[in-house]
């Protein structure tokens, strides 16, 4: 229960944000080596990396670290703006070495508010220089992509079309793309050869789909970021805004986190994809008078995995961030993990390799990326799981959860483990007194709430990526 409640609250409360010339030559080197073979000293193993956000671009830099591997990174929305909260934990910015300009506000403040309208403020325990990262995806996705491509990745701007495969062990992958570089508004078709491919293509990869991984459910996430005058951005200087209740999102939240010059206001759900743009509205009013007046400068909307997919690496392709479905219940938060994933992955993948002297082979990708994934985030992702389903299902039990978020022992222990990313300073007395609260707090929160408005998509419920 310790570990349930304390996960529950730290990760709801919290978060929820033109080829070159080397390329040219790259691409006319496509000899077939098997994987226990040694390249001559004119060859080199080439690993494409699909894919230009967070996950990508740290698997990208990873592997061009090496140099005796050429990597290329494909991503065809060089500005994409995906529809995220962008909040990020503390132990990110440190392990990634993440410069401050890249993040827009430091929020140590977090409002939360219930069906009925209670509201928790949250963060009294943060110590001074903690703080949440709230960035701008397309400016901190951009320079994980620069940092890789600095440390020798070949860009390209393409949109990968197919991806197919080798009908043999010693075979390669055929990368099949439209080259939209140098402006082009119509891509040119264009293709190469590679011997390792990770997909970094987010949740309608073209990599899953070419190596049979399996389909997975998935949300809508919808975001508007919204323009407000001065005196309501001071408001949001280092606050941020939880709203739950069925009005918002069936099965999630809806969020106002403040970048750099407006807010991102936005909510998502799973059950009831149909009636997104409702519970968009439903968000903007809740805000209310805080946001009123705001002018909408964006607009973005794109599919979240709701869960992994069942299979994560088959051959010589591996699957990283939202391709691999590492976005967690409860609170969504997929950033982190995407570039942790992606990382990892090539870590495993370039050890394997040996400085380019071999291929690793399913197996051992396997026994080293996923195995070490999962045994780190696993239990995770498990315990958000069935967190969503008791705290986020209906009105009373979010009505005890706003409530149980009072606690400074709660605070304390959950913001520990959102910001570092693990469970510090329990008390087996204090998580005893926190079991019982909790049992009041949703007989309480059932007896006060309102029902849950009821909904129907037999069709679109059943449709999966």
């Amino acid at each position: 229960m310790k570990i349930v409640l304390a996960l529950a609250v730290a990760f709801s409360v919290v978060e929820a944000l033109v080829p070159s010339n080397r390329l040219q030559r790259a691409m006319t080197s496509t000899r077939v080596r098997s994987a226990a073979s040694t390249p001559t000293l004119s060859m080199k193993y080439k690993v494409a990396v699909v894919g230009g956000g967070p996950s990508g671009a740290c698997a990208a830099e990873v592997f061009a670290a090496d140099k005796s591997i050429e990597t290329v990174i494909i991503e065809r929305k060089m500005d994409n703006c995906k529809p995220c909260g962008g909040a990020i934990p503390l132990c990110m910015v440190n392990e990634f070495d993440l410069p401050s300009d890249i993040i827009d506000r430091k929020v140590r403040k977090m409002n939360l508010v219930s069906p009925l309208g209670n509201e928790v403020a949250i963060g009294q325990t943060l110590a001074p220089g903690e703080y949440i990262g709230m960035c701008r995806r397309e400016i901190m996705d951009k320079y994980l992509r620069d940092r890789a491509i600095d440390a020798g990745a070949v860009p390209i701007n393409g949109l990968v079309t197919s991806v197919e495969v080798p009908t043999t062990a010693s075979g390669r992958y055929k990368i099949n793309y439209s080259n939209f570089g140098g402006d082009k508004k119509v891509g040119t078709p264009e293709s190469f050869e590679c011997d390792v491919v990770i997909g970094a293509d987010g949740a309608n990869s073209r990599v899953a789909k070419a190596i049979d991984a399996g389909e997975y459910n998935f949300a809508i996430a919808f975001q508007e970021r919204i323009k407000i005058d001065d005196e309501k951005m001071a408001f949001y200087e280092d606050l941020a805004e939880m709203y739950v209740g069925d009005d918002v999102s069936p099965d999630f939240y809806g969020w106002v986190f403040p970048k750099y010059d407006h807010v991102g206001v936005g909510t998502g759900t799973v059950v009831n994809r149909p009636a997104i743009k409702e519970y968009q509205k439903a968000t903007r009013d809740r805000a209310g008078a805080k946001i009123a007046g705001g002018k909408i400068i964006k607009v973005e909307a794109h599919p979240i995995p709701e869960h992994m997919r069942p299979r994560r690496v088959v051959g010589r392709a591996a699957l990283v961030g939202d391709a691999a479905g590492y976005v967690t219940k409860c609170s969504g938060e997929g950033i982190y993990f995407a570039a942790k994933s992606g990382r990892m992955a090539a870590e495993s993948i370039v050890s394997l390799m040996k400085s380019g002297t071999r291929l690793p082979t399913e197996k051992e990708i396997k026994g080293t990326y996923i195995k070490q994934y999962d045994r780190l985030y696993g239990p995770t992702y498990t315990v958000l799981d069935i967190l969503q389903k008791v705290f986020y299902t209906n009105n009373g039990a979010r009505e005890a959860f706003v409530e149980m978020c009072e606690s400074e022992y709660v605070q304390r222990v959950t913001f520990d483990s959102y910001l570092y990313k693990k469970v510090q300073g329990n008390s087996p007395i204090k998580d005893l007194q926190l079991l019982v609260s909790t049992i009041g707090s949703l007989i309480r929160g059932n007896a006060m709430a309102k029902a849950d408005a009821k909904f129907s998509n037999p069709v679109e419920s059943l449709k999966r990526i």
